[in-house]
């Protein structure tokens, strides 16, 4: 059985078409019932198995109880009920070039997705950038400013932040990308 595999279907179900499972408010699955769904596809999967894909992975996931989900990347439309953080100065966003233009020009759009991904480092922001590209752009966010124009800001991870879509004029490229 490939982990990956595995966890690719999981990220499918929780973050965009839940088909049959029954999905509450705020993303939440029961455990029991993705591990039947699971077994559909890969007959090995068990809760263990799910249970230590998600405390193994990163941050992908959390587990509630005896529910889990999505913690980020969903493009169907849940409330996280995430903590706002108030704190956080900037933030960043590493793309392509192509994309750090269009950004630039039109703003930091969620697209498909039903939140802007934005990461706390520069560096964690070049590593994502660096999925899709060899020559990797990361652009700052100037959170403070953009909170003053009614922004909020939420924190998924230690490393993941999401947010509504961010106008260009709280958005500039780093100056060493």
């Amino acid at each position: 059985m490939d982990r990956v595999d595995v966890s690719k279907q999981m990220s499918y179900w929780l973050r965009h078409d839940p088909e049959d499972l029954e999905m509450d408010e705020n993303g939440y699955v029961e455990i029991d019932e993705l591990v039947g769904k699971l077994k559909e596809r890969f007959p090995d999967v068990d809760r263990k198995f799910v249970e230590e894909m998600v405390e193994e992975g990163k941050q992908r996931y959390e587990i509630e109880g005896d529910k889990v989900r999505a913690i980020y990347g969903h493009s169907i439309d849940i409330d996280l009920d995430l903590p706002e953080d108030k704190e956080v100065k900037e933030l960043y966003h590493g793309t392509t070039s192509k994309g750090a233009y269009n950004v630039l020009i039109n703003g930091l759009q969620a697209k498909d997705r039903s939140m802007v991904h934005l990461s706390a480092t520069r560096d964690a922001a070049e590593e994502v950038a660096k999925r899709r590209t060899e020559d990797p752009v990361v652009l700052k966010v100037d959170v403070e400013s953009a909170r003053e124009d009614g922004l909020r800001f939420y924190r998924a991870t230690d490393d993941i932040y999401l947010s509504r879509d961010i106008p260009m004029e709280h958005i500039e490229k780093c100056e060493d990308f």
